[in-house]
């Protein structure tokens, strides 16, 4: 059953790739049981097809553009308006366009399989920033995500959405857990978040959508967010770490904030690749839509 109500949304895809295969079988059969005429009017479409996922020195898709030949021509005799075929013709014609289809067929479930190995990745990612939050609420000294800088002699401890005082002498690990906050690490993913989002909309100008029932644009941006909300708090902890040098203490929750926007965009650093990776999988899938696979057989010789 084909009908729209009967099929799950969610589902949609899988279902959509069964009616293809379906279709492309009553296709097969009419190549099989079609008129001269009929096979004349389904030639383009099936050369087309031909060419796209076979060789220029195949010896197939050469064999296909004698067939169409031989029926353009016997159509310009008087005495055959119609061409026929015999059956070893019609058996090779509809074995070589089912091989085509078939081929097609596979480039869109490779499209499928890269779309759920990116949902399974952005799912994972998200539930490691879920657990990053949930485990600094309960064990916020655990790693204090705060920065202890000397201001004119004084030292302070400043965190993401606090900072306090602490005298001459570098603060203690209890005066650094008394500034703490347990949401800190939530506000940095937040923000993260936030600056992945706007990453993700810049990317949108060099998506060009697909009309593959696989949303590779929409998952390749939410991949971005959780990526986002993991690396802002990531970044954060190499400058506490010294990591980056001149940068190891942040004066105020406004530079925290500020770096932590920076470092939720560059995820995009890590996610281009998969972007290229997406693009390429879509243009790897052919499609009977060019110039060359619509014109005459004359032209093919």
């Amino acid at each position: 059953m084909l009908e729209h109500h009967s099929h799950p949304r969610v589902r949609r895809a899988a279902h959509l790739g069964v009616a293809q295969s379906h279709v492309d079988a009553a296709l097969n059969l009419m190549v099989w049981m079609a008129s001269g005429d009929d096979i004349k009017a389904l030639l383009p479409q099936m050369l087309a097809l031909i060419d796209e996922h076979f060789a220029a020195g195949d010896l197939r898709r050469i064999r296909a553009t004698e067939l169409a030949r031989k029926i353009e021509h016997a159509e310009l005799e008087a005495d055959a308006p119609s061409a026929e075929l015999t059956p070893s013709e019609r058996a090779f014609l509809a074995e070589t366009v089912s091989h085509a289809r078939r081929l097609l067929r596979r480039e869109t479930l490779r499209v499928r399989s890269f779309v759920w190995i990116v949902v399974s990745v952005t799912g994972a990612l998200f539930l490691a920033a879920v657990f990053v939050a949930i485990m600094t609420f309960a064990w916020k000294d655990a790693v204090p995500l705060c920065f202890t800088p000397e201001i004119r002699g004084d030292y302070a401890v400043v965190c993401p959405s606090n900072s306090a005082q602490v005298g001459r002498t570098p603060p203690s690990a209890a005066e650094i857990s008394a500034t703490a906050r347990s949401y800190n690490y939530l506000v940095i993913e937040i923000v993260g978040v936030v600056a992945a989002s706007i990453a993700s909309a810049a990317t949108l100008r060099r998506i060009r959508g697909t009309a593959l029932p696989y949303n590779v644009p929409v998952v390749l941006a939410l991949l971005k967010l959780p990526t986002g909300a993991l690396t802002a708090p990531l970044g954060l902890l190499l400058m506490r770490g010294g990591f980056v040098p001149g940068l190891s203490a942040l004066d105020s929750t406004a530079q925290i904030i500020a770096w932590a926007i920076i470092f939720g965009y560059s995820q995009q650093l890590f996610t281009k690749f998969v972007d290229s990776q997406g693009q390429a999988v879509l243009d790897a899938v052919h499609g009977p839509n060019g110039m060359p696979a619509t014109a005459s057989p004359e032209a093919r010789s």
